[in-house]
């Protein structure tokens, strides 16, 4: 009566904890569809600064890693999404192999946190004869995984659950019911092992290639790893080199156990744990010892049940704060965030300096001929002033030279031609300029992606400074360029200052007391006036001196504004060549080193910097 009773008790709490278990899979799976919705694997936001973090700690340190202790809930979230956000951002950027293991982790991590929490899933592995099996069947406490002299004895992982619901994790990790046990309950005292899921692995050293495949497969995604080595193997270069090295960031998930102490002598049980040790220092894994985090290492006999006692509560306590899957995941974050490093922390500062950008708009500037367009300006607005404040004589002969020159062949002005090509490669190679400045201490991914950023750019630049002359040259009022120099030069009817009318009627005055001086003498000869040489001299004297000399006046008086007009020319042209090529190269430039620090951001939240030493 009292065994039925028993089995009753048994049978309602298994029900409870299933239901429980079903319920907190469904809020775990509902928070994590949720996050899956609100936040795809998109680009994102080119033009979004996420502020908070220095992205300068990537390049000037010193650094410190965020702390490992059973990451809360929040900051897991926080970097999981931060990582989310660089994939996203780099796919168009980078190969796919380069974010394949970021990917990985992600799919993963997303898949374990819809499973249940508060499970723990621990796989046993070990080399071939290292006794992995038996020390399953211990902790168990009934023989559950066959054991034997015959190698490979572990053929398939066999998968042992002390707490009902397990089920969606056993079948992430594709162990079929038949290979799914359950531990003889009620014999091992204090330790419950509530929640604690183990696996025991084939070997991994097996010769059948699908032994090792199984295992490298369920090791990814288990949420800690019991290794098991012998005295005999425990320095194994296989498994030091394959695994324990590669998986040293796991520490805190990892526990090592020497196993069959039972055949060694003495104290030579403690000499090969210290050198245990000392080879695990030397794979960069950090110990458990002195109350540090890391991983824990224990001699035992799995044959005698020696130290199993002690594993057994150690797995007891580990399976009870419930934070192995999230240090799984933290682990698995950091070793992606490792692998990625040489991407996006350089240890240089990067972009595009102001020297650089005016190096850019000097060299369009001097491509768009802005220099001989200011010239010619200059050059337009002194002679408009010597038309407009010349003598009427000096101008009638300049007329009369320009109508002969009309009717006689004159020679083609010699235009070289290659200066269009000249004028081209001018802004190529500023671009490529601009491109190797801005990609300068980039990982070569991202400056390969600058410097096409640019090249797209420069397309039809010079046909558009083309054009930015020829509206130049409108502007000013003639539409037309000089055919010598590339990409327009000549300057339209400048404007006139103030003084241009007084300076017009001077010269007129000039004029007409010359044709008075020389009329009042004609008409004394002929007899119309009286004689009279002195009054008619002085005004033809006047005349004749004061004209050149308002002519000259004019001319000093002109130099300044001539040279301002050119200066101001100079600068309109350059610029709108320097506006051009702004848009044109220097914005999708900026955009895609915008795009680089915002990567840099995020990759400083996956891996989980802090400033704290800075």
């Amino acid at each position: 009566m009292t065994a039925v009773t028993d089995h009753a008790d048994h049978s309602d709490h298994a029900d409870r904890a299933d239901r429980a278990d079903h319920s907190e899979r469904a809020g775990y799976t509902e928070r994590a569809d949720r996050t899956e919705r609100a936040e795809p694997w998109d680009d994102g936001l080119i033009a979004r600064r996420a502020g908070g973090l220095p992205v300068e700690a990537l390049e000037t340190g010193p650094m410190s890693p965020a702390t490992y202790d059973a990451p809360p809930e929040g900051e897991l979230k926080q970097r999981l999404d931060s990582l989310r956000e660089l994939v996203g951002l780099s796919r168009t950027r980078l190969d796919g192999s380069t974010l394949a293991e970021a990917g990985r982790v992600l799919d993963e991590a997303a898949a374990r946190r819809r499973l249940s929490a508060r499970h723990t899933v621990v796989a046993v592995a070990g080399a071939t004869g290292s006794g992995k099996s038996t020390l399953f069947n211990a902790l168990a406490g009934v023989p559950l995984s066959e054991t034997g002299l015959r190698r490979p004895t572990t053929s398939a992982p066999i998968a042992c659950s002390w707490t009902d619901g397990a089920a969606g994790l056993l079948d992430r990790l594709g162990i079929p019911g038949r290979s799914r046990r359950r531990p003889l309950q009620g014999q091992h005292g204090d330790a419950a092992l509530d929640g604690l899921v183990l696996v025991d692995l084939p070997d991994h050293d097996s010769a059948a290639p699908a032994h090792r495949q199984q295992v490298d497969r369920v090791l990814a995604l288990v949420d800690a790893v019991i290794w098991v080595v012998d005295p005999e193997k425990y320095a194994d270069a296989m498994l030091h080199e394959r695994y324990l090295r590669p998986m040293a960031g796991h520490a805190e998930v990892m526990f090592v156990v020497l196993n069959q102490i039972d055949r060694l002598p003495g104290d030579a049980a403690e000499q090969v744990l210290d050198d245990l040790r000392r080879l695990l220092d030397e794979d960069g894994i950090a110990l458990g010892e002195h109350g540090e985090p890391g991983a824990t290492v224990l001699p035992l006999s799995a044959l005698t049940g020696e130290g199993v006692g002690e594993l057994r509560d150690c797995l007891d306590q580990f399976t009870a704060e419930r934070g192995a899957a999230a240090r799984r995941i933290a682990a698995d974050i950091d070793a992606a965030a490792d692998q990625l490093r040489p991407v996006y922390a350089v240890g240089r500062q990067t972009g595009l300096s102001e020297a650089a950008r005016e190096e850019f708009a000097d060299r369009l500037a001097d491509a768009v001929g802005a220099a001989a367009a200011g010239q010619a300006a200059e050059r337009a607005w002194s002679r408009g002033a010597n038309k407009a404040c010349g003598t009427p004589w000096l101008r009638l002969w300049r007329w009369y030279e320009a109508q002969r020159s009309l009717t006689s062949p004159a020679a083609a002005p010699l235009v070289p031609a290659d200066e269009e090509a000249t004028a081209r490669q001018r802004v190529e190679h500023a671009v490529r300029a601009v491109g190797d400045a801005a990609a300068t201490g980039l990982p070569a991914a991202w400056g390969q992606a600058v410097r096409e950023a640019a090249a797209r750019g420069s397309e039809g630049l010079p046909e558009a400074l083309d054009e930015l002359a020829v509206e130049a040259d409108s502007r000013e009022g003639s539409g037309s360029r000089a055919s010598s120099v590339p990409y327009g030069s000549g300057a339209g009817r400048p404007p006139r200052p103030g003084w241009w009318p007084v300076a017009v009627l001077l010269q007129v005055t000039m004029t007409v007391l010359q044709v008075l001086g020389g009329l009042w003498l004609l008409g004394q000869i002929v007899g119309v006036f009286p004689p009279n040489l002195g009054v008619p001299v002085l005004m033809m004297l006047t005349g004749i001196v004061g004209g050149p000399c308002v002519e000259w006046s004019c001319r000093l008086a002109a130099k300044g504004p001539a040279r301002r007009y050119g200066h101001e020319a100079e600068r309109r042209l350059r610029d709108a060549a320097a506006a051009c090529g702004r848009a044109r190269v220097l914005d999708p430039v900026a955009a895609e080193l915008l795009r680089y620090r915002e990567v840099r951001e995020q990759y400083v939240r996956v891996a989980g910097f802090s400033t704290t030493g800075r």
